[in-house]
């Protein structure tokens, strides 16, 4: 059977529309005898049943060594080249209590964004002096905490944060250390990047800016200038975005030299996963080494040391350790129209079927297609089938056109309602962009690991969205 024309360039058509495509799925994802998923040795199944849908589901496992595996090939390139370097994990990406835990196991430190991600940091545990602090509006009460808890880092973001900082690290008596974000004027997604002389966006200062507000930052005494930070976007394949934006930075980087100590350099994250069987992201050693030896190279041209290293890694420790179970509520076969003659067809409109598949959840639980246009994977996850795969459309139940949560992949054609189905990659940025839209109940996330499951944040009920309610009484239920 071909490929439907409705179906995107890169889609491929399935042999087997039950396949697990290894770099998209969690690493303990695989079928049981009977054809059923099974994730960290808890068949899919028994999730359902046991915790409801939709559900997140977290390979505790996969995240373990995927941030393991980042953080010693960072530490390990960064020794090579006479240096040290620091991995921390972007909380923004998934953060429970459970998770900050797995991850300072693993030797990673954290990167908190705001005060509930502070909180919850703190809940866990983690020593304040692994945690950074991000943001270009961090509110005064936000400061003041990270200053009194001892927070090892505050990324400065504009030129008030510099004194809204030095005046809470003085008034309690603390030398807060700080780093200072700069747009390198690179911005890179996937494969591509682009080299301009400005980024127009929110975060940080202009690079010919930061020697002025560096020296601005070492008039504190109650502040230490670290060094220069720079993120230049998210879901990256490759390392020439990264070579080039480190190339800039280190111009100014030398030229810092000459007023004072500059210990470190933070090359931010973003580094890419499969949401796809077409994606192909940059393994993270070969990432690791070509973007340390690129600092090498530019410190031996500049003649200056090389800086101890920082990164920030969200979505490649996270994401693909996580699944989003859904059962599938109705099946829609609509017909598409196709302009004919360009695939040797007779000219006209040729008819072809989209089937839409709707589940129990959507947007409110993945906002990224609905976002950003984002691609996603489905398959089966309580069964087998032998039928001929059908192109679908996952579509949510909410009342918007745009709810879409998968837009092209193949499924067995005989897929049915009461179908429990699983979309793979959904571990970063899912459930942080969830929302409570129609009033839907956030689900619950739960960590599998060596045939056992434990529910890290339990789903929202109606009477936790009627709680919020100043006129609920209780009373009517």
């Amino acid at each position: 059977m071909t490929a439907s024309p409705l179906a995107p360039s890169w889609l491929r058509h399935p042999d087997d529309a039950n396949e697990l495509v290894a770099p998209v799925w969690s690493r303990t994802a695989v079928r049981d005898g009977d054809g059923g998923l099974v994730i960290g040795g808890v068949p899919a199944t028994t999730l359902a049943e046991r915790f409801g849908t939709p559900l997140y589901v977290i390979d505790e496992a996969d995240a373990r060594s995927r941030a393991r595996e980042i953080r010693d090939a960072f530490v390990g390139e960064a020794e090579r080249a006479g240096t040290t370097a620091t991995v921390y994990y972007a909380a923004k990406a998934f953060l429970s209590i459970s998770v900050a835990r797995w991850m300072t196991e693993e030797g990673l430190s954290i990167d908190v964004c705001s005060g509930g991600e502070l909180a919850v940091a703190l809940a866990a545990g983690v020593d304040p002096a692994r945690l950074g602090l991000h943001g270009n509006n961090k509110s005064l009460a936000e400061i003041d905490r990270a200053v009194a808890v001892g927070v090892g880092v505050i990324v400065i973001d504009s030129a008030i944060e510099i004194e809204r900082v030095a005046e809470a690290a003085a008034r309690h008596g603390r030398v807060q250390t700080v780093r200072l974000r700069v747009n390198s004027g690179v911005h890179a997604h996937t494969h591509d990047f682009l080299a301009t002389a400005h980024e127009d966006q929110k975060f940080g200062v202009r690079l010919d800016q930061a020697v002025e507000y560096a020296s601005t930052i070492r008039s504190h005494d109650s502040l230490r200038f670290l060094g220069l930070h720079c993120h230049i976007g998210s879901q990256i394949f490759g390392s020439d975005g990264f070579a080039e934006s480190a190339a800039r930075l280190l111009e100014v980087h030398a030229e810092l030299l000459a007023g004072g100590e500059v210990p470190a350099l933070n090359l931010g994250g973003g580094f890419g996963i499969a949401y796809t069987g077409a994606d192909d992201p940059t393994p993270v050693a070969e990432l690791a080494g070509a973007i340390v030896a690129s600092v090498t190279r530019e410190c031996e041209r500049l003649g200056i040391p090389v800086p101890a290293l920082a990164f920030e890694p969200g979505r490649a420790v996270i994401g693909t350790a996580g699944a989003t179970l859904y059962e599938v509520g109705t099946v829609k076969d609509v017909l598409v129209g196709v302009p004919g003659g360009a695939d040797g067809t007779e000219p006209g409109s040729v008819d072809f079927v989209r089937r839409y598949v709707s589940i129990d959840g959507g947007m409110s639980d993945n906002a990224r297609p609905a976002l950003y246009g984002a691609d996603y994977s489905v398959r089966l996850a309580g069964r087998r089938s032998d039928a001929d795969p059908a192109l679908v459309r996952v579509a949510g139940k909410h009342c918007e056109s745009g709810d879409i949560v998968v837009y092209a992949d193949y499924l067995p054609g005989d897929v049915r309602p009461g179908d429990l189905v699983a979309v793979p990659a959904t571990g970063a940025y899912c459930w942080s962009l969830s929302s409570n839209y129609n009033y839907l109940g956030r689900p619950a996330v739960v960590a599998v690991a060596d045939g056992e499951a434990t529910v890290l944040i339990r789903r929202e009920t109606e009477d936790d969205l009627l709680a919020r309610d100043t006129a609920y009484s209780g009373a009517d239920r």
